[in-house]
């Protein structure tokens, strides 16, 4: 079977994770889309992070590059795609996977954090989209992906993370829809409860609940059978969304959640 990007160049925003046992989104869809035949620009504001990935990638014979930026900052969003032009010539896969939340379900969370929510959910999006986007329709078209949250649709307390995915999700599909005469696909993916090192060990230091138990309330609550999903199942759902089997799939939040987003009540 041929490789579902072969030939493809794709630049991933937040390459590399926070450290944990298990594997993060950016980490596993950046190995995967290596696995599938791309060349892979890694793009972390932890450059060491970003090379731990590299690492991995090249250990198994694929082709990746490191570059530190953080997409808070205008300028280092020029500078990615300035990057990837120089070394690539195109830019055919963008997915922008960076993320922070905030547990606060009160308007009196600090307005400093809201931005910060805000900041790197939502503006880091719009700055690379005016960097990416020209590019793309220069070239004639491209795939973008953005991870998302089912929290975005569901009634989760976290209020600033919540209206900033929904936000993302907004954005996501006015670009499919302006943008689609020129090739552009636009497309979410929303991930559920996963087994990630951001979820699980992230939150268990935030909030002092213990690991092991902090696994075991989250299992509980999805619906399908294995309980929380991985990277490696909001990876391959973004490997589609990059291959040509997608090309006429724009616009679409896709859920990736075992179910837990189709609960009603």
């Amino acid at each position: 079977m041929a490789k579902r990007l072969e030939g493809k160049i794709a630049v991933i925003i937040g390459a590399g994770q926070t450290p944990g046992e298990t594997i993060g989104n950016g980490r596993a869809m950046s190995v995967l889309f290596a696995r599938e035949g791309a060349k892979v620009m890694l793009v972390d504001r932890s450059f060491e992070a970003a090379e731990e990935t590299r690492a991995q990638i090249e250990k198994e014979g694929g082709e990746a590059v490191s570059f530190k930026a953080d997409a808070t900052h205008i300028e280092d969003c020029e500078k990615v795609v300035e990057k990837c032009m120089a070394l690539f010539g195109r830019m055919d896969v963008f997915v922008y996977n960076i993320g922070t939340g905030d547990a606060s379900n009160s308007l009196g969370m600090p307005p400093k954090r809201w931005d910060t929510v805000f900041d790197i959910n939502l503006k880091g999006l719009y700055y690379m989209y005016r960097f990416v986007i020209p590019v793309m329709k220069e070239q004639g078209g491209g795939a973008l992906i953005n991870t998302s949250s089912i929290a975005a649709i569901s009634s989760t307390p976290m209020l600033a993370y919540r209206a900033s995915k929904a936000g993302m999700n907004a954005l996501t599909q006015s670009v499919a829809v302006n943008y689609a005469r020129h090739g552009i696909r636009a497309n979410a993916i929303m991930p559920g409860l996963m087994n990630t090192p951001m979820a699980i060990d992230g939150i268990s230091k935030a909030t002092g609940v213990d690991k092991n138990e902090l696994i075991k309330q989250r299992e509980g609550r999805v619906p399908l059978k294995g309980g929380m999903g991985s990277a490696w199942d909001v990876a391959y759902a973004a490997l589609f969304l990059a291959s040509d089997e997608a090309k006429f799939i724009s616009g679409v939040l896709l859920p990736v959640d075992g179910a837990q987003s189709a609960r009603v009540g």
